[in-house]
Formats: C-alpha cells, sequence, structure tokens
C-alpha cells in the first residue's frame, strides 16, 4: 500500500483508526482529532496511557492492549513520544502511520519506511476525512 492509498483508507465504511495522544482536554489536538473523527462515523480507538476513558470511550495504555488492529494509527503527540510508539505499532503488523503536523521528526519517513511501514507526515487527517465521499460532509 502506498501513501495514497492509505488516505484511501478514510473512504471505506469500516476504517478503524487509533489516535494516540487522544485526550478529554478540549484544547489539546488529542481531543479535536478524536471527537472529529468519532463524529464522522470511523471506528476511532483512544490511545493514552494517562487516560482510562476518552469522551466516555475506553482509553488504552498503548497500541498491543487494543481490543482490534486498527486500520491507521494516527499520532497527535510530540515527537519524542511518536518514535516510541512507531516502533511499538511496526513491532504488531500496524504499517500505517499518519503522523500530524508537529508530531513527526527529522528522518521519520526514511527511518519508518525502511523498517516496513508506511508513513505519512505533516497532512491533517480530519482535513481529509471531511472529504470523504463515505462521510458525505465537509462541514466542521
Amino acid at each position: 500500500m502506498t501513501v495514497n492509498d492509505m488516505t484511501l483508507l478514510l473512504d471505506e465504511h469500516a476504517t478503524s483508526v487509533a489516535v494516540i495522544g487522544a485526550s478529554d482536554d478540549l484544547h489539546k489536538y488529542g481531543a479535536i482529532v478524536y471527537r472529529r473523527m468519532k463524529a464522522l462515523g470511523y471506528d476511532v480507538l483512544a490511545v493514552n496511557p494517562k487516560r482510562t476513558t476518552v469522551d466516555g470511550d475506553p482509553a488504552y495504555p498503548d497500541l498491543s492492549s487494543l481490543p482490534r488492529p486498527p486500520d491507521i494509527v494516527n499520532f497527535v503527540v510530540p515527537p519524542e513520544v511518536g518514535r516510541d510508539v512507531a516502533r511499538e505499532a511496526l513491532s504488531l503488523g500496524y504499517v500505517n502511520l499518519w503522523f500530524q503536523p508537529g508530531a513527526e521528526w527529522a528522518g521519520v519517513e526514511a527511518e519508518l519506511t525502511g523498517s516496513g511501514g508506511n508513513v505519512l507526515v505533516d497532512a491533517c487527517i480530519m482535513v481529509r476525512a471531511a472529504w470523504s465521499p463515505v462521510r458525505g460532509s465537509v462541514e466542521g
């Protein structure tokens, strides 16, 4: 699967997205991304070791605790946190790694692609998801 193909996953009804850094702090992008993807009808999984719930849903401390594998792992955390989680994702066989703007680090694409990852950086998943013909809405 190419990076462009990863964006096409957002057009499928059953796509699941693990949001790394999901939060209940509405001032943080982890809260905004989680709630927006959920509102658009995606199967979202909250990953945050500091929370047991996010928006009333279960939150998981790490990727290995998820009840089902995500189609996309979306990073909304600082690069120093994301690097370790990305390595965990690859070790679990989760290869579609989407880094929100600011979550990437220098050389992330080369590092993770070389390890088998399908990496997308500096692109907002919410913007792409809002234009999904399956979701049928571009309203905010």
